[in-house]
This record gives C-alpha cells, structure tokens and sequence, in this order.
C-alpha cells in the first residue's frame, strides 16, 4: 500500500469512537501511576502525534490530570517531541522522494528554499492557527528544507492553543467527560475560546499572505 494511500486511511480510522474510547481508557490508567503518570501521558502522546490520533481528547486530559500550569507544561513538552519525531520520520523516510521530484521541477525546488528561508515564521504563525491540521503537518514540513532548530522554536505557537484546552480539561475534571465529548462552558471558557479563535483566524491569514508573497518570489526567481 502507498504512503499515499495508507496516510488518509489511518486518519480516518483515528476518528473513530473506538479510538477515543482507549484514549479515555488509558488516561484513567495513568491517573494511577502516581510519579510515572507525566512520564507515561508523553509517551503514550508522542505515540499518537505520530500515528495522526487527534490530541484534543489527550490535552483535556492533561488538564484533567494535572491541572492548568502542569498540564500545559507536559502538554506542550509531549506535542513538541512528537511533532520532532514525526517531523524527522518525514524527512528521513520522504525527503529523497521530494529531492528528485523538485530536480526535475525547477520552481518547486525555488519554493522549497524560499520556505527554508522562512522556516521558523512558517511553522510558529502555522501552530498559531488550529485550521492547519497539526498531525499531518509535521511529516509535511519534514519534507521541506525547514532546519530543525526552525521547527522546534516555531512550536512555541502552540502554546495558547494548549493553554484554552488544558485550561477546558481542568474544569471538566473528570476523564468519562471527555470521552462523552462535553465540554464546559462558563464566561472564562467562552474568553478564552474567543481570543484563541480570534488568533487563529489572523495566524490563517498571515500565513496564507506570507507564503503566497514567498512563492511569488520564487516563481519569479527562476523566470
């Protein structure tokens, strides 16, 4: 099966309720761990990262389990060292792939260095914005020339999303919620939401603007 093929497949097959119902059950396992819990809740949120889980359900969980100021601590340290791992699978796995395709195609090779150049802009105003799929995004920008250093400190734009979902996941406190899809709303949630959505929509059209300027430039670079 193709990577191309099987990458839509396993997404698909992440959404199901069957893989939210094991979330919910692993996280009530690691409620019981004690002092390996934060240890355990990385791991287990590196592993999904790379097999396209979605991590909403694991970051509510975080806040369920460790509150707002740990939860968004192990949160973002469990999202950024998945992120790396998917991020170095994609570069070592697809990049030759990629290399020889942009031989033969000048201007995608143009655009590829212009995005290298802007690497940590692109990445930071990408995670900004929730409406870039955040899983699939991380083997994507492995197959470009973004640096890791970029890659890295660009992933520092997840921190208000992680923040609005903890903060959510501390006042449900309670994992079986999560796993039924409830949320709770009160005037700070709704703040909070707001804002995030707010900077969301304004990270999308920065980056939609920056890489079309890029683009532009590379284009006209090789005419």
């Amino acid at each position: 099966m193709s990577i191309a093929l099987f990458i839509p497949l396993l997404i698909v097959a992440t959404k199901s309720p069957y893989v939210q119902q094991l979330l919910t059950t692993v996280l009530s396992q690691i409620q019981d761990l004690g002092i390996w819990g934060p240890v355990a809740f990385i791991a287990t949120y590196n592993l999904a990262t790379i097999l396209f889980v979605p991590g909403s359900a694991l970051t509510l969980g975080g806040g369920v389990l460790f509150g707002l100021w740990w939860g968004s601590i192990y949160v973002f340290v469990a999202a950024t060292l998945g992120a790396t791992f998917a991020f170095a699978i994609g570069r070592y796995l697809s990049r030759d792939r990629v290399v020889k395709y942009m031989e033969a195609h000048p201007k995608f090779k143009a655009l590829d260095r212009a995005v290298a150049k802007s690497g940590f802009k692109i990445v930071f105003l990408t995670r900004l914005c929730p409406l870039f799929p955040f899983n699939l995004l991380n083997y994507a920008l492995g197959v470009t020339q973004v640096s890791l250093k970029d890659y890295v400190l660009g992933s520092f734009g997840m921190i208000p999303g992680t923040l609005m979902y903890v903060y959510s996941g501390s006042l449900i406190g309670d994992l079986a919620a999560i796993g039924m899809g409830t949320e709770p709303t009160s005037p700070q949630t709704e703040a909070v939401k707001w804002s995030i959505n707010w900077i969301g929509f304004a990270a999308a059209v920065a980056v939609t603007l920056y890489i079309t300027k890029i683009a532009r430039k590379a284009l006209d670079e090789t005419i």
